[in-house]
């Protein structure tokens, strides 16, 4: 069941969900409008000869309250706004529709679990062949929030906790160690 804002507002006031800072313009009938913050995270491309899912990428780090994403460009985001999901609700990310409408595409891989905190990553695509100029503290995307059939149990994984733009950790991945030795076994390049 998807929450509407009375409930969302229910939930705020009695601390079972966190949301900070937040201002009444952020409240939609079935959603909350998330700001984008000023810390950004884009590939350094001139260090990362090539993308693998089994070690980090380079990152440049960017603190900017406007910063210009090029055309065909991908930057990571943070939200302004911390939150902290009860376990018993999870979150959707999506594109504000005018936002959408101008080009740029914004995804946080869709999803935030149940017992998640923290500020949330966005992932920014310029799909435009002119750049976009992005202000700090303009709503950009939104939360939509559902409720679980039952209590889970919480988030804990490598993201939970993180404060600003966090880059890709999938090399942390449990099979990451498996696949590694696979590959090492039967290299087939050299």
């Amino acid at each position: 069941m998807i929450l509407s804002r009375k409930t969302i507002e229910k939930k705020i006031i009695d601390k079972e969900l966190v949301l900070e800072p937040l201002t009444s313009e952020q409240l939609q009938p079935a959603s909350v409008d998330l700001r984008i913050g000023s810390h950004f995270l884009q590939l350094d491309e001139y260090a990362t000869p090539s993308i693998s899912l089994e070690r980090p990428a380079v990152y440049k780090e960017i603190y900017k309250d406007r910063i210009l994403i090029p055309p065909n460009a991908f930057v990571l985001a943070t939200t302004m706004e911390y939150i902290q999901l009860p376990n018993t609700i999870t979150a959707f990310v999506e594109g504000r529709s005018s936002i959408g409408r101008l080009g740029l595409f914004i995804q946080n891989a869709g999803w935030v679990d149940p017992g998640f905190e923290g500020n949330i990553t966005l992932e920014l695509y310029n799909a435009n062949r002119v750049p976009i100029e992005l202000i700090s503290g303009r709503r950009i995307c939104q939360l939509v929030f559902a409720a679980l059939d039952q209590e889970s149990v919480p988030y804990k994984g490598k993201y939970n906790g993180q404060q600003k733009s966090t880059e890709s950790k999938i090399y942390e991945d449990a099979d990451t160690e498996q696949i590694n030795n696979q590959v090492n076994k039967f290299k087939i390049f050299d």
